[in-house]
């Protein structure tokens, strides 16, 4: 089990536990996908901290309203897919532990209010997707001080009324997406 490389338990709603999987632990783990698994497996696996190396967590169509806070002990995570989590509300101001953190897909989270001002503290973040977060209404005023983002989607976010004066000093951006924002009504 320790050369694992990636583990996708797609759809795994009635497997409720691994434990004997995750006692053995998982130190060359790099890909764990949980696309619409029970969400007592991704518990487990972080209350025995058997993700510490994994690059690219997927927990895309989670039913879940809150991330647990220990997600957030998982300093290595380059990609968080948190895509289609349909009942997220929020994300915890404890996601700038994610020093490691490059890309953040929220596409479809269609509950998400805001985003914290603490995702301003990720210096190697590079993508974030936002795109059809229609409860949306606008960015922390912070945005601006993500030196290293080049991708930013905002389309179809309806309620995104404006955005920070602050996404003027994106040096990075390449690439800015805001089709369909209908409620926008100027770029700063």
């Amino acid at each position: 089990m320790e050369n694992f490389k990636s583990i996708s338990l797609k759809k795994s709603v009635k497997l409720l536990t691994l434990f004997q999987i995750i006692s053995k632990g998982f130190c060359n783990l790099r890909l764990f996908e949980l696309i619409e698994a029970s969400q007592t497996i991704m518990e487990n696996c972080i209350k025995r901290k058997n993700l510490n190396n994994v690059k690219w967590l997927c927990l895309k169509n989670y039913m879940i309203r809150k991330l647990p806070k220990k997600l957030f002990n998982c300093l290595q995570i380059q990609v968080l897919d948190l895509a289609q989590c349909q009942n997220l509300e929020k994300i915890p101001l404890s996601i700038d532990q994610l020093n490691a953190l490059q890309e953040l897909d929220l596409a479809r989270c269609w509950k998400l209010q805001k985003l914290p001002p603490s995702i301003s503290q990720l210096n190697a973040f590079q993508k974030l997707d936002l795109s059809k977060c229609s409860t949306l209404k606008e960015r922390p005023s912070s945005l601006g001080q993500l030196n290293a983002l080049q991708k930013l989607r905002l389309s179809w976010c309806s309620n995104l009324k404006k955005l920070p004066s602050s996404i003027s000093q994106l040096k990075a951006l390449q690439k800015f997406h805001p089709l369909g924002c209908s409620n926008l009504k100027e770029l700063p």
